[in-house]
């Protein structure tokens, strides 16, 4: 059976450096829609020039350009036993496109793995992150709008995945290992 996993939190919550984590233990892709967005942009092909204005705001891509690139992505070979999934979906009807791409090929999520971290810490971490890795979505105003975005737009998934009884609530505000702990207890369980 696949590990479909998805990571949901505020930006800054520690998604990615877990993420990473778990792809070097289970050895299934982590797919990153922030870092394809990003890499599309420094290619400066048609689809980094289309998004990166609005990535640069801290707004998020259509729900219709964001499917298509995930439905490409998830149909790679690389996938078949499992994904960590990573910034996508961040809308309702992203996750209802997200359900219905596993579902036509008899997949479903294993779980969700939702960061819990207080906006303000987040935004410390991100502020750090911004100095460390000179990263332009990282900006003061942007990160402010980011939150924005996510509160209005994404934090609905939280009641989504919850009656679907995927969920798995974490507390983000904890070392590295000790988030990792919980995720490995998580994915024992499961597997």
């Amino acid at each position: 059976m696949a590990l479909d996993i998805l990571l949901l939190g505020p930006p800054g919550a520690g998604k990615g450096t877990q993420a990473k984590r778990i792809e070097d233990d289970h050895a299934i892709p982590q797919i990153s829609t922030g870092d394809m967005l990003r890499e599309a942009i420094a290619s400066g092909g048609g689809l980094g020039r289309q998004v990166a204005p609005i990535v640069e705001r801290g707004d998020l891509v259509s729900d219709e350009l964001i499917v298509a690139v995930m439905r490409d992505r998830l149909e790679r070979s690389d996938t078949r036993d499992g994904f960590i999934l990573d910034g996508f979906p961040r809308t309702i009807p992203q996750a209802e496109a997200l359900d219905q791409m596993l579902d036509s090929i008899g997949r479903s999520l294993a779980m969700v793995l939702e960061f819990e971290l207080e906006e303000d810490e987040a935004v410390d971490r991100l502020m750090g992150r911004a100095v460390e890795e000179g990263r332009t979505d990282d900006d003061p105003d942007v990160i402010r709008h980011r939150f924005v975005v996510w509160r209005e737009q994404t934090l609905p998934l939280t009641e989504y995945y919850t009656e679907q009884g995927v969920r798995v609530a974490l507390d983000a505000d904890q070392s590295v290992d000790e988030v990792y702990e919980v995720i490995a207890a998580e994915l024992q369980q499961r597997s």
